[in-house]
């Protein structure tokens, strides 16, 4: 028992060794501005809704284009109804990426 009670002591020991690291300083300002949101809706017939405003492909293609080449581009969240084909969303995420779309994010309620 008293050899147990040793190894158990240096293994402890051991274990709360640390690394001393001199870190750097930084100090910085909380964002202000929150980054834009862009709500893209997908009902079960396959039509795309921009902030809830229907779009049909192509003007829904530039308008991801236009977006993409904003400073601080917005999120662009995709809420598609569970009875969308995927091959809409699929086409959706794709024209986003070709767009040059870089935060993506998808939306569903918890159940």
């Amino acid at each position: 028992m008293l050899v147990l009670l040793v190894i158990f002591i240096i293994t402890v020991l051991l274990l709360t060794h640390a690394v001393k690291i001199d870190l750097p300083q930084a100090t910085s300002q909380p964002l202000l501005e929150k980054p834009e949101v862009i709500s893209l809706s997908i009902d079960a017939h396959g039509k795309t809704y921009w902030n809830d405003v229907m779009f049909n492909q192509v003007d829904l293609k530039a308008k991801l284009e236009a977006a993409a080449k904003v400073e601080s581009q917005p999120e662009l969240q995709i809420r598609a109804d569970k009875a969308t084909r995927y091959q809409v969303s699929a086409t959706v995420m794709a024209d986003a990426q070709n767009a040059g779309m870089t935060k993506l994010g998808f939306v569903s309620e918890p159940q």
